[in-house]
């Protein structure tokens, strides 16, 4: 009985182990550049590793409710942009601005694994902007609150810069 255990416990550490070590990597070349999201029509999946921070009445419900922001989409979009390209280990995806989207990958530090984050600015009125935040793990069914604490920073880093 041990030895089957023991057995079945090494198939487990050698498929993880093959699984992270194909994950791994660094910047972005191995991730395909996603098209442009609609975010008003965003479909989350049932797994556990996402985290999305969105405004009030968002559909879907956010995880974490968004202020409005008192500037301008185009001013909070270029905010948004370079605090994200300064986080650790994060890169620059794909850039659609004329939608104020764009996606980001940052790996995680130990194995590497990628995981996207995708942030769109919207409209509000004259100077007033939302902010949604789509943060998700490519790979894994949970992701142990990665995203949901990434969402956090940056939207702390995007208050820190409003002041």
């Amino acid at each position: 009985m041990e030895d089957r255990i023991r057995r079945w416990l090494r198939r487990l550490v050698a498929a993880a182990l093959s699984l992270a070590l194909a994950a791994c990597g660094s910047g972005v070349a191995d991730i395909p550049v996603p098209p442009p999201i609609d975010m008003a029509h965003l479909q989350r999946p049932e797994t556990p590793n996402t985290s999305l921070a969105a405004p009030d009445g968002f559909t879907p419900a956010p995880d974490i409710v968004t202020l409005i922001y008192n500037r301008s989409a185009d001013d909070l979009y270029a905010a948004v942009v370079t605090m994200a390209t300064k986080q650790a280990r994060t890169y620059l995806l794909a850039r659609y601005d004329d939608r104020r989207q764009a996606h980001f990958v940052e790996r995680i530090a130990v194995f590497g694994f990628p995981d996207l984050t995708t942030v769109q600015v919207l409209e509000d009125s004259g100077q007033r902007s939302r902010l949604v935040i789509w943060s998700r793990s490519i790979y894994g069914y949970s992701d142990f609150g990665v995203n949901r604490r990434r969402v956090v920073r940056w939207l702390a880093a995007i208050r820190d810069t409003q002041l």
